[in-house]
């Protein structure tokens, strides 16, 4: 459907999204844009495409038209966003996967050594590997907002052309939340898997749950009282690729007899999610993995090893599992790579997060807390996403609570009675309703002012409970949600329509 991505996205009635195609999609596929920051990937019946993401592309968002209720594309929405979060434009032959898959067979061979490697050795040879990480002009560092960009403009655009003055939706986040945080701590070591009781003090020091990634096999033993700490602290386990060597997606074959085995560990567990080593993945192959969710993929990946990223802040659906994209920078390319012991990129990656309304997903590892100035670097951070829950402007969550949260959101529908939009579905007592409307030619969202107040969010003895108290700065009622900037100018869009 034309419309799924959207539809998926804010759940709002379909009746709000009808959209055709104008022409018959190109053949081949290749770069455009839609709007002046939103580059798409994919298929499209207007203007040409260009093989690079860099220099002067066709904008789609001109060949745009309105007739009745019905707005004309020259692309199909759901087919981008779906190739911009599976990196089919990092396909072979184009910009970025020709630099991605050049490099395949020397990371191969540096994660067959990698165990025996010092650390200054290792930060040396990949300062190399990522030396060029600048010059990767797309997706957009240090956040990439493409996906919620695209969509959002979809949305601006109908209202744009006064086809409707607002559209319903149900809010991301529950009880009008104006965005969300998890942390989560992938053990690589046995030094690491040491510090762990030490780590869970420091998070709950500040009020905070995490979860902990568990390599199975290899790298260090894993007894049941170690598992049991975890669990009994009110942490959440969640299994970390199979031995961590780099080579879980190197061939079909093999890895399904490795997933074969991290299914059996994540039942051991009793694991809801999974991540692979150094953020390796491939889509295409997920229906083989028996969990809930997955976090291996990251929203920017120019320092990572699997260059890419699926272009958004958002969880997205991979058949049956849930993506809960890594949306910031990981410690050890902070520390290691940027050779930065501030919090100062990390803030900046949480305020464009922030403003998207989207998912801060943090990978913060035990083994390299063990030194203080990157431990002292990470309390700064607990005190900073600690000061945002204060003010009510962030939901701090474990994974399985937000994976929880999105598959029941992805239940909900919306239904109209009377004059009034109700939530139906699983958990519909933590939804909000919400308006996409069009404040001074932006997009901005509004809460519907007829609902129950939203539920407090209160920490007690480690747990999160609710009341009915109203929290100040979660998003209640009527209160308007300024959104990103489209650049959607009155003049430019009176031409189109």
């Amino acid at each position: 459907m034309v419309n799924s991505a959207l539809l998926d996205y804010y759940r709002c009635p379909e009746t709000f999204a009808d959209f055709t195609l104008t022409g018959n999609l190109s053949g081949d596929s290749g770069y455009f844009q839609f709007g002046l920051d939103a580059i798409c990937y994919g298929q499209c019946s207007g203007g040409p495409l260009a093989r690079h993401a860099t220099g002067e592309l066709y904008d789609a968002l001109r060949d745009v038209g309105a007739d009745q209720n019905t707005l004309g594309l020259p692309f199909n929405p759901s087919e981008i966003i779906a190739n911009l979060r599976y990196e089919r434009y990092a396909s072979s032959g184009h910009e970025v996967g020709a630099r991605r898959y050049a490099k395949l067979a020397l990371q191969r061979a540096y994660y067959s050594v990698r165990p025996l490697l010092m650390v200054s050795v290792r930060k040396y040879l990949q300062r190399i590997q990522l030396r060029d990480w600048k010059e990767v002009p797309f997706p957009n560092w240090p956040v990439d907002l493409t996906v919620e960009r695209i969509l959002g403009k979809l949305l601006a655009t109908l209202l744009k052309a006064n086809l409707i003055d607002r559209i319903p939706f149900i809010w991301f986040w529950p009880n009008g939340y104006p965005s969300c945080a998890m942390i989560t701590h992938d053990v690589e070591t046995a030094a690491g898997r040491n510090f762990c009781s030490r780590l869970m003090n420091l998070d709950d020091s500040c009020r905070m749950k995490s979860s902990f990634q568990i390599v199975p096999e290899d790298r260090y033993s894993v007894p049941q009282s170690f598992l049991d700490e975890i669990r009994l602290r009110g942490f959440e386990i969640n299994v970390h690729d199979l031995n961590h060597d780099g080579r879980l997606f190197n061939n079909r074959e093999q890895f399904l007899l490795r997933a074969e085995r991290i299914n059996r560990y994540g039942r051991e567990y009793k694991a809801s999610g999974f991540r692979s080593a150094a953020l390796y993945h491939n889509l295409n192959w997920y229906d083989a993995l028996d969990f809930s969710y997955d976090m291996s993929v990251p929203s920017v990946g120019h320092l990572e090893a699997q260059r890419g990223g699926c272009c958004s802040v958002m969880p997205f659906f991979v058949g049956k599992i849930l993506e809960l994209p890594v949306t910031a920078t990981q410690d050890y390319s902070l520390f290691h790579i940027l050779n930065q012991y501030s919090t100062d990129l990390w803030r900046r990656q949480v305020a464009q997060i922030m403003e998207a309304h989207g998912l801060a997903s943090f990978i913060v590892h035990p083994d390299y807390l063990i030194e203080a100035r990157a431990r002292d670097t990470y309390k700064s951070l607990l005190a900073f996403l600690e000061n945002l829950r204060s003010e009510g402007k962030v939901w701090l969550a474990l994974p399985r609570e937000v994976n929880e949260w999105w598959r029941a959101r992805s239940q909900m529908k919306l239904v109209c009675q009377g004059n009034n939009w109700v939530i139906e579905g699983p958990q519909n007592d933590r939804a909000r309703v919400a308006y996409a409307v069009l404040e001074g030619g932006r997009l901005a969202y509004v809460l519907d002012s007829h609902q129950a107040s939203a539920r407090r969010m209160v920490f007690r003895n480690g747990q999160i409970s609710s009341s009915a108290a109203r929290q100040p700065g979660v998003l209640t009622e009527s209160r308007l949600i300024q959104a990103l900037p489209l650049g959607l100018e009155t003049k430019r869009n009176e031409q189109i329509f």
